[in-house]
């Protein structure tokens, strides 16, 4: 049997092509987009083939079709498989049929759930192992592994697919609003999948919408106030790091060090904390991989040129936003802080626009770059552009990947590129042109 993943280069998609290859499946791949994406090199140094041009690949009756979300009925390939009869399963589907294969941890929420799910791998990776499929391209999996991080996505309710034993929950906030009607709809899907937990269910309890969720399993929350299971205690918030002890149920666990920055990442790692409690593993163990944890791919990622520290991030809702940036502030205190951003989705810049501003007005200057869509068209927000951002920021402009000359003006600033789709266009071009400037 081979696997043929339609959309491989997306970073889901390309996450669960590592997994099967580590598992000993014939996998191969299509990808319409023709660019090189971050995806790519992971899929190649295995050797997966990417086919992209229809009909190039020869399907048989034991091809098994897994599609990316993105792929319709009428994409050639899928025409191609549906008139083989072959066996299809969307991206979910897929991934419901390997949840019930290990011990699923199920990681979801609005906003940290990669950057929680990649912690929460790199310490029980190294303490006992185990398989993971993460939406920032990264997957693996040994067969003798009984545990399973799966990022969990809330998006069309794909997250209701999945069988796992701990639920979760990081935050719970308004997106996709192509989708989802209004905040109660999406607490409900939070709802339905928290019901879903065989043993429990995690959430953040300073969230005020995990407050909301009815569940019949038992739930522990996590933050810092008082009225949390899981308490960060006697926090220092430092230039090198983040600090602090934690309670659990009363009871002190542990202290821990954390390389990262901003009081959202101090929660992502109170989520990882808490599985590692309950499946009764050594604090002192989990804080000495805690303090080795760089980072999820895309998220905070720094490179210094000159004086110039260059920060690509995956933030595109306004809260990711904002504490992006408050990171940047705490690290880098004394430098200016200049945020360039590509929106993802009309909709979401029509629902959020103020909050996109005021996050953006935190930082000294804001550029606002043009609005990427792949599921809506222009033609429908026909009022809905850049400058519906611009418009309420204190200090900003509107930049192309033609408008690189915009961003050497400045000296001994943090420039922070944030996007969910192709901002490293402009970014790359902006490391060239600095370092010739340089030189």
């Amino acid at each position: 049997m081979k696997y043929y993943l339609i959309g491989i280069k997306g970073a889901g998609m390309s996450a669960l092509a590592l997994l099967f290859d580590d598992l000993g499946y014939n996998v191969v791949g299509y990808d319409d987009a023709k660019d090189h994406r971050f995806t790519e090199d992971n899929l190649l140094e295995r050797n997966i083939k990417i086919y992209t041009e229809p009909n190039q690949f020869e399907m048989d009756k034991d091809t098994i079709i897994v599609r990316s979300p993105a792929i319709r009925d009428n994409h050639p390939e899928m025409e191609r498989a549906l008139k083989m009869n072959l066996k299809t399963y969307q991206y979910q589907e897929m991934l419901g049929k390997l949840t019930r294969m290990f011990d699923t941890i199920g990681v979801a929420g609005c906003h940290g759930k990669t950057t929680t799910s990649s912690m929460l791998v790199h310490v029980l990776d190294n303490i006992r192992g185990c398989n993971y499929i993460i939406g920032d391209g990264h997957g693996h999996a040994f067969k003798e592994n009984k545990d399973f991080v799966l990022e969990s996505c809330e998006y069309r309710r794909h997250f209701l697919n999945y069988d796992v034993k701990y639920a979760i929950i990081t935050n719970i906030e308004l997106d996709h609003t192509d989708y989802y009607k209004d905040m109660q709809d999406m607490i409900d899907a939070y709802q339905e999948f928290a019901n879903r937990a065989e043993k429990m269910v995690i959430a953040c309890g300073d969230d005020q919408y995990t407050r909301y969720l009815e569940v019949n399993k038992p739930i522990f929350h996590y933050g810092l106030g008082e009225d949390n299971d899981i308490i960060a205690k006697d926090i220092e918030y430092r230039n090198d790091g983040t600090s602090f002890d934690c309670i659990i149920e009363g009871n002190y666990y542990g202290h821990f060090d954390l390389p990262l920055y901003g009081k959202h990442m101090l929660l992502n790692s109170l989520a990882t904390i808490a599985v590692c409690y309950y499946e009764r593993l050594d604090a002192k163990e989990v804080n000495k991989y805690l303090k080795t944890f760089k980072g999820a791919s895309r998220r905070f990622k720094e490179t210094l040129i000159g004086n110039n520290v260059i920060i690509d991030d995956y933030a595109h809702h306004p809260t990711e936003v904002k504490v992006t940036i408050k990171a940047a502030k705490q690290k880098y205190p004394d430098k200016k802080i200049i945020a360039i951003f590509k929106p993802h989705t009309f909709s979401r810049v029509k629902e959020f626009a103020k909050e996109f501003a005021d996050s953006l007005n935190i930082a000294d200057y804001a550029y606002v770059m043009d609005i990427n869509y792949d599921r809506e068209l222009p033609e429908e927000y026909p009022d809905v552009t850049p400058y519906t951002i611009i418009d309420m920021l204190n200090n900003g402009d509107y930049i192309n990947e033609k408008e690189v000359d915009k961003l050497l003006k400045y000296d001994n600033a943090v420039l922070l590129f944030m996007s969910s789709k192709e901002i490293y266009i402009l970014e790359d071009l902006y490391k060239k042109a600095l370092e010739e400037k340089i030189d």
